[in-house]
């Protein structure tokens, strides 16, 4: 049963969450350039770390929060609802009816603690999925500490959540990241991509193009050591660029004067008007490397092909089969909302079936129980990868575990088919690539 809250996801043929084509730019950009578990426990008690000892309820109650107007809050819902469909048609969890309440973070940090609260205090929920949006997840890092109540993250990629895990780990352990992996993570998938394809794509010399946020952090601080040094391509600048930006013209212009071969992102706030202007200017550069917006299903349309040539990294595509569950829940999806999910969607879904996996695993709903569930016993095949959680000792404890054999991502490019439709088609790694590098048609 599902139970929407405040921002109930609606279906909308349009491939995102109610909104139009203009109001779909501005959330990516353009406008600028867990889920919980509730109900009473067999024994009276209530069901999260700041009571009762322990059980499964009649009614378990999903929490997920995120910005209702973005595509990626959307996903987050509606993978959500998917899920918790899906397993009260297979029988519920350890026989329990599901329940989901999702909450409009609207991408603000106030915002956010406010439903937060509403979902721990106020609906007495027993673990919560979701948050796009760095700056929002560390909002309410304290809020999770005080409700007890496991999160598992599924948008927000900083690593300064683990690392608070780190520094006290009795206060902040009930905190978890599903996906995506952390922007250090990504930082090195980053230099990954470029030692196995710069050289065949031709990029010899590159800018680094950053936003100026929390998450990228990480990444500008080593990318051109790292790039010139494992890749051996010259870094002319790394340029960290301000969420005001909104004419890109005269980055692009040194860019040509310094005869760059490509522009290697991290962008997502800004990302949306930073392709756009470089696709209508046509420059002599290719453009691409971690870019959310890109990431969209809808987005090739949406920006009526400016996207063509670009590449980003993402967690996985509709068509590639990173594990055998990533097509069906993309398939699932489209036929519940004639769209396709994006990133923040897979680790949604994925998060909804691990807190199931916990819970029956611990025979319990209570924060610490499900906390010792989650580091000890959780080795899960979902469809971003093998989802594990690091140990308390280990480096970004309760972080996803990184690597070839665990979550690490996808690299496609938009590439036109021969009706003339923007397709997105894996570039790596290997064992997943449909396609080579193409340059934009007018370089």
């Amino acid at each position: 049963m599902v139970n929407n809250g405040k921002s109930s996801p609606t279906t909308d043929t349009s491939g995102y969450h109610g909104v139009d084509r203009r109001t779909f730019l501005k959330a990516t950009g353009a406008g600028a350039a867990g889920t919980a578990l509730a109900g009473c426990l067999g024994d009276g008690g209530n069901g999260n770390g700041n009571g009762g000892g322990g059980g499964v309820p009649d009614t378990i109650t999903l929490g997920a929060l995120g910005p209702s107007d973005s595509p990626m809050g959307d996903s987050i819902f509606k993978s959500a609802e998917l899920a918790v469909s899906e397993i009260n048609d297979d029988g519920g969890i350890a026989g329990a009816d599901v329940e989901l309440s999702t909450k409009d973070t609207k991408d603000d940090p106030g915002t956010t603690r406010q439903v937060y609260q509403e979902l721990t205090t106020g609906e007495n929920v027993d673990l919560t999925v979701g948050i796009f949006g760095s700056e929002q997840l560390l909002s309410i890092m304290g809020n999770i500490s005080n409700a007890q109540t496991p999160h598992l993250t599924a948008g927000a990629a900083t690593p300064e959540a683990p690392q608070r895990v780190a520094d006290d780990y009795e206060a902040n352990k009930y905190w978890f990241r599903v996906g995506p992996v952390n922007s250090v993570h990504l930082g090195e998938l980053q230099i990954q991509f470029a030692v196995d394809k710069f050289e065949d794509m031709g990029w010899d010399k590159v800018a680094f193009l950053a936003e100026d946020y929390k998450w990228t952090e990480p990444i500008t601080s080593t990318i051109k050591e790292e790039l010139e040094s494992k890749a051996d391509i010259e870094v002319t600048d790394v340029k960290r660029l301000s969420e005001g930006t909104e004419d890109f013209t005269p980055v692009y212009d040194e860019l040509e004067e310094e005869n760059v071969d490509g522009a290697y992102t991290a962008l997502a706030h800004i990302g949306t008007t930073a392709l756009v202007q470089w696709a209508k200017q046509q420059r002599e550069f290719g453009f691409g490397g971690i870019h959310v917006p890109t990431q969209l299903p809808s987005f090739y349309e949406a920006t009526e092909g400016a996207a063509i040539s670009t590449f980003s990294q993402t967690t996985a595509t509709a068509n590639s089969e990173v594990t055998d569950k990533t097509v069906p829940y993309a398939s699932a999806y489209e036929e519940e909302y004639d769209s396709l999910p994006v990133y923040t969607g897979y680790s949604a879904y994925d998060a909804v079936y691990i807190a199931k996996e916990a819970i029956e695993s611990a025979e319990s709903v209570n924060g610490a129980d499900l906390v010792s569930t989650l580091e000890e016993d959780i080795s899960f095949t979902g469809t971003s990868g093998v989802i594990e959680f690091n140990g308390p000792d280990e480096e970004f404890p309760h972080d996803v575990r990184f690597g070839e054999d665990y979550a690490q991502g996808v690299y496609f490019q938009w590439q036109a088919n021969e009706d003339g439709e923007g397709e997105q088609r894996v570039l790596w790694p290997d064992r997943l690539a449909e396609t080579e590098y193409q340059s934009p048609p007018w370089a």
